[in-house]
């Protein structure tokens, strides 16, 4: 069984009209789902309740909780800036997309099953702080319900950005697996997620960062990921894998400088998807995360189900959803396959020569600590 979690109150998550965090996405990608007709027998949606305080407190300290709660701008709590202004009811919708996350992993400690959070993935948010569109970090409050019952949790992130939060909150932590491939800080917000950043005491060597160069494209992510990913997979032995699953990837997002296609985004989830099966029992939590094109968000996000599924990727995107999506957004969403960009041959150059270096480097400081590579 896939455990899909969605509402209509994920709409409340709202930072603005201007900000490009737009909770529209989530809507269009569910309604997606719906004309393809995965809310059936094998899916089954459900209804989100919100983080209770105690639950929220495994990670976030009651301090910043209550800053949330009084809804007023604190910037000693990240609180108004302008990645992440205050809202009139930023507390209630924070909890219900970190209860959703929260639920899905306590119903995978009590059968074994995935679930798919579409709302999730809030990566960047701090034990004290807000950051980054982010306030409540539901995958690390997730993963803090799964070490309840597995001893071994892999979370693997490939949004456009370092997943900052997670690996701080997990550094010291041998029982967490946290890689993350992203364009690197070099480049983007939040400037970390460099090969030197590998865990501390315990955790040492339980920290994996891939930056990717600036223009990397499918490519450069695929070479990156088959060189890496399935050996910690094999060495780590996960009993549960935690994905964020952002599609700020893509070339036409505005806040990345990367070019990934919606195929290389696809091929990715698959092998995230094939390598849980392998490792282990198919016990996924994905979760949907960045990704700030309207046109290629919900997409891509339905595309991750039908592959939890194990279908094939639809040839054609159903007219019906089309036509809503254009009366909505007035314009026409992506429809796959969308066309590689072509770098220059000097920027391919620059690319390979970037990434020879990153991924060398990598295994020399992972192998340091333990013999992987």
């Amino acid at each position: 069984m896939i455990y899909l979690y969605y509402s209509e109150k994920f709409q409340d998550y709202n930072f603005g009209p201007e900000h490009p965090f737009n909770p529209v996405r989530l809507m269009l990608a569910y309604k997606l789902m719906e004309e393809e007709g995965m809310i059936d027998g094998l899916t089954c949606k459900v209804e989100p309740q919100p983080a209770a305080q105690a639950d929220l407190e495994r990670v976030h300290t009651p301090e910043y909780i209550a800053s949330v709660q009084a809804e007023e701008p604190d910037l000693a709590f990240g609180l108004g800036s302008d990645d992440t202004p205050v809202f009139p009811g930023i507390y209630a919708a924070s909890r219900l997309l970190a209860g959703s996350s929260i639920d899905a992993a306590r119903r995978m400690t009590a059968e074994d099953c995935s679930a798919f959070n579409i709302g999730g993935g809030l990566h960047h948010a701090m034990p004290t702080r807000a950051s980054g569109f982010c306030v409540f970090d539901d995958p690390a409050l997730a993963i803090s319900v799964l070490k309840e019952r597995f001893e071994r949790v892999l979370y693997i992130d490939i949004d456009g950005h370092h997943g900052d939060g997670v690996q701080q909150i997990f550094y010291e932590d041998f029982d967490v697996l946290t890689i993350s491939m992203h364009e690197s800080g070099l480049y983007l917000f939040p400037g970390t997620g460099f090969i030197d950043e590998l865990g501390a005491g315990p955790g040492l060597g339980y920290s994996v960062n891939i930056p990717m160069p600036m223009y990397s494209g499918n490519e450069e992510y695929l070479r990156a990921f088959e060189e890496i990913v399935p050996r910690l997979f094999e060495w780590f032995e996960p009993q549960a894998v935690v994905a964020q699953l952002g599609v700020d990837t893509h070339y036409s997002d505005p806040l990345t400088t990367l070019n990934m296609t919606l195929a290389g985004y696809a091929h990715l989830v698959r092998r995230i998807i094939e390598l849980t099966r392998l490792h282990a029992g198919g016990r996924l939590l994905a979760l949907g995360g960045g990704g700030y094109n309207m046109e290629v968000v919900p997409v891509a996000f339905a595309s991750v189900l039908h592959l939890m599924r194990g279908e094939q990727l639809p040839e054609y995107l159903p007219p019906c959803w089309v036509e809503f999506f254009s009366n909505l957004v007035d314009r026409e969403p992506l429809s796959p396959p969308d066309i590689e960009i072509k770098v220059g041959n000097e920027t391919k150059k620059r690319i390979t020569a970037e990434l020879d270096v990153t991924l060398q480097g990598l295994k020399e400081k992972i192998n340091e600590i333990h013999r992987v590579f």
